[in-house]
């Protein structure tokens, strides 16, 4: 609370309400601790609002690795389609994998995180029409700081 204290020539002063006139100050302590709560908030708030909604591949830990060579379809960020290291057409991958794989089951799919979800949405239709089971691969959490 403040008071405003005006001494006169005697010593004796008029105090804030005592006098006929009122003496107009503004206090200004309120109106700067909302202006600074306001300007916390925003700051908070402001990368929220620039960048929306950012969705990366899942970090898992590594459960096990096998040395039989399994089929891994790779999506590459422009859409690109690859089975293990060889480019596909996405009519003939499930032919392809039964050719070079025989009776798998299971098929992996590793897509770039990049990728529009399009081509990945339309290789998991077919592969699931063709009676395969879709794996989606991750990247395991020790080796997310690395380049593959």
């Amino acid at each position: 609370m403040a008071i405003s204290f005006q001494g006169g020539p005697n010593g004796r002063g008029r105090r804030r309400f005592r006098g006929a006139a009122a003496i107009s100050e503004i206090n200004v302590t309120p109106f700067v601790d909302v202006v600074l709560v306001l300007l916390i908030i925003f700051m908070l708030t402001a990368h929220v609002m620039e960048f929306g909604i950012e969705v990366d591949v899942p970090k898992v830990r590594q459960v096990k690795e096998s040395a039989k060579e399994l089929p891994v379809v790779n999506i590459t960020r422009d859409g690109a389609l690859y089975l293990n290291e060889k480019d596909v057409n996405i009519n003939e991958l499930p032919a392809e994998i039964r050719k070079r794989f025989g009776d798998s089951q299971a098929v992996y799919l590793r897509a770039d995180k990049n990728t529009i979800w399009e081509p990945i949405a339309q290789v998991m239709s077919e592969l699931g029409d063709a009676k395969f089971t879709v794996n989606v691969v991750t990247q395991p959490e020790d080796e997310a700081g690395k380049k593959r």
